[in-house]
């Protein structure tokens, strides 16, 4: 995320405030005078004349007071390729992944073209950062999303995901190969129109990346730029999330219809503890079908059950 802060006297400072009086909210931080949410940025003016522009549109809405600091600070937290200048106005698609920290269901990753005349209706549809948003919240709008922009969608199941794992896959290369397809099936869709760039939510180096499909038959290379923190610096990115993240949590509706109860997402204690109960009443090739069996929780699930059966 770029943060940009600039030095303001004090009427420069009531100019920012009247400039976003309509998208202002309750910020209650020590120093805050003045805090405003707009879809790409979050502004906040404190009592010391800083104001701190926070976000994709950091640069954009800063420029609007740039009579302050002259020298004020542009940094940000992402990592990866430098993005051209207007990143964030431009036609692009986005990818991104989720459910790969999760041991119960599958690995998701979407691909998303956003053009550049449709960024304010994306916005609109209710689109930020997906860390940000419940899943409740996406369930309702992700088909919205899904109507007006061009998308592609994969869902890996466990099934083919264990199968692909025990031959010696790589979660890293798996995610490659994924991110891959779904770009392709974008672009196929969109020929012969093509996105200024496309954006991926960096999870390895470009070599790294490009090593894993160097076997793959058509491999997208043109314009493609690498950035962590993607969903911040696109809306492409960040609709990419939430679309990723719709696929997952129907499949996994569809693994608690077949179990009986919805099953716990992450990968911590109490995934555990619900691994054993359903070892212990389906048994060992019913969990494996819904489960990335490689991940440690497979052993730990057992030694419960076991400790059970003991006591």
């Amino acid at each position: 995320m770029t943060n940009i802060v600039l030095q303001l006297s004090t009427e420069e400072m009531a100019k920012v405030q009247s400039y976003y009086a309509s998208d202002r909210v309750e910020r209650n931080a020590p120093g805050v005078i003045f805090a405003a949410k707009l879809a790409d940025t979050a502004i906040t003016v404190y009592k010391s004349g800083k104001v701190m522009f926070q976000g994709a549109g950091a640069a954009r809405e800063s420029a609007r007071f740039g009579t302050g600091n002259p020298a004020a600070k542009s940094v940000s937290s992402a990592k990866g390729d430098a993005l051209p200048e207007n990143f964030a106005n431009l036609s692009v698609i986005g990818s991104d992944e989720t459910g790969t920290g999760d041991y119960f269901g599958p690995v998701t990753v979407a691909a998303v073209y956003v053009p550049a005349d449709k960024i304010e209706l994306v916005r609109e549809l209710g689109v930020k950062d997906s860390k940000q948003l419940i899943d409740d919240y996406m369930r309702k709008i992700a088909p919205d999303l899904m109507k007006v922009c061009m998308h592609s969608v994969l869902t890996l199941r466990n099934d083919k995901y264990n199968t692909l794992q025990a031959k010696g896959y790589s979660q890293g290369k798996i995610k490659a190969m994924m991110h891959n397809q779904a770009l392709k099936h974008v672009l196929h869709k969109l020929s012969p129109e093509r996105p200024d760039y496309i954006l991926i939510d960096q999870f390895a180096e470009r070599g790294i990346y490009y090593n894993h499909i160097k076997n793959e038959k058509e491999i997208v290379r043109e314009n493609v730029l690498f950035s962590t923190k993607a969903e911040n610096l696109h809306v492409a990115v960040a609709t990419a999330s939430i679309l990723a993240r719709y696929a997952f949590l129907k499949e996994m509706d569809r693994l608690a219809g077949t179990i009986g109860f919805p099953l716990q997402k992450g990968a911590s204690g109490k995934v555990d503890e619900m691994a054993a109960r359903i070892l212990a009443k389906h048994g060992e090739a019913v969990l494996k079908s819904i489960t990335k069996w490689h991940f440690a929780n497979t052993e730990k699930a057992k030694t419960l059950l076991h400790k059970k059966n003991r006591d």
